[in-house]
């Protein structure tokens, strides 16, 4: 059996600001295989977005990371500025949150996408607009041929979306790290995002880590979900599993905040997460959680399997 593609072991993060030290990312592991489709979740500052962005090196100077990110036998937080060039945008691309705010205002998409081939693959400026005209076609944008020669505002939002995505396969790259590639977009588009996303996985055979608040997402979508909370990972299981036997009080009141038919209110999760400025020398969830004691207040849980290839960090698992 092939090895992970992607192997990610006891990472963190840390800010040092005017106010001390925040801890962004404290000890984070986890794998990704060829061709999986891996979704990490949790609420807004987690952790998820500045883990994956620690990996290729795009955090700002104050951040302070360690650990090991291994991939292709090239320890990522230790490559060399040249090697890691070279993997950014070719064989690891990232498809960042905002494409209005992503894309440059200034050019259009084609010269955009154009400017990845060019740089990586040495393309010439008309074999690199061809090449985007397929891309764009890949990603479902009509009368591509057009379209490639419009500016990113001439665009609707789905469509942006799907430019950038078409940005990040241009060089057919080995893993595609899409961070909430479906917020502020309605239902319709959010389902062909995903949809496309499916598709680009079976068709190019690309690992996809996955990045959102949103737990309806990756159920459509991944095989495997890591569920953070403040920094730390709280559960890890195949989507089905964590669906049907959530473990974790944290997961299973992000759950019971789904959305359903003929349910007027939804539940909540009471309390605040922790400040990360503060020292965690115990369970980060403890201050919200119904089955915290003692131990809870003065132990940090160990990741444990409790299930079959399904793992919790909680003194007291189980599902309700």
């Amino acid at each position: 059996m092939a090895g992970p593609v992607l192997e990610v072991r006891d990472l963190s993060v840390r800010f040092e600001t005017d106010d001390g030290t925040a801890q962004a990312v404290d000890g984070f592991s986890f794998s990704l295989g060829e061709r999986e489709v891996l979704g990490i979740v949790g609420e807004s500052g987690c952790g998820k977005s500045v883990t994956m962005l620690s990996l290729l090196r795009l955090l700002p100077a104050t951040a302070v990371v360690t650990g090991s990110a291994l991939f292709g036998g090239t320890d990522l937080l230790a490559a060399s500025p040249a090697r890691l060039r070279r993997i950014r945008g070719r064989e690891i691309s990232f498809v960042f949150q905002e494409p209005m705010t992503s894309l440059n205002p200034s050019f259009t998409v084609g010269r955009q996408i154009g400017e990845v081939l060019r740089r990586h693959l040495g393309l010439s400026r008309r074999d690199a607009r061809a090449r985007a005209v397929d891309l764009l076609d890949l990603v479902r944008i009509p009368a591509p041929a057009s379209r490639v020669d419009e500016y990113p505002h001439q665009l609707s939002g789905g469509m942006r979306q799907r430019v950038m995505i078409a940005m990040a396969l241009a060089c057919d790259p080995k893993i595609l790290i899409a961070d909430e590639p479906t917020t502020a977009l309605d239902v319709t588009i959010q389902a062909g995002i995903l949809d496309l996303m499916r598709d680009i996985r079976d068709r190019l055979g690309t690992a996809i880590v996955l990045i959102t608040h949103n737990l309806g997402v990756v159920a459509d979508i991944a095989d495997r979900v890591v569920v953070m909370y403040a920094g730390r990972k709280a559960e890890e299981a195949p989507v089905h599993e964590l669906y049907d036997h959530p473990q974790h009080p944290y997961t299973i009141g992000l759950l019971g905040a789904i959305p359903r038919r003929g349910v007027e209110r939804l539940r909540e999760i009471p309390g605040l997460v922790p400040r990360l400025s503060e020292p965690l020398p115990y369970c980060a969830f403890a201050e919200r959680c119904p089955r915290a004691d003692s131990r809870s207040r003065s132990e940090v849980p160990p990741l444990e399997e409790v299930r079959p290839a399904h793992f919790v960090a909680c003194f007291h698992p189980g599902s309700e």
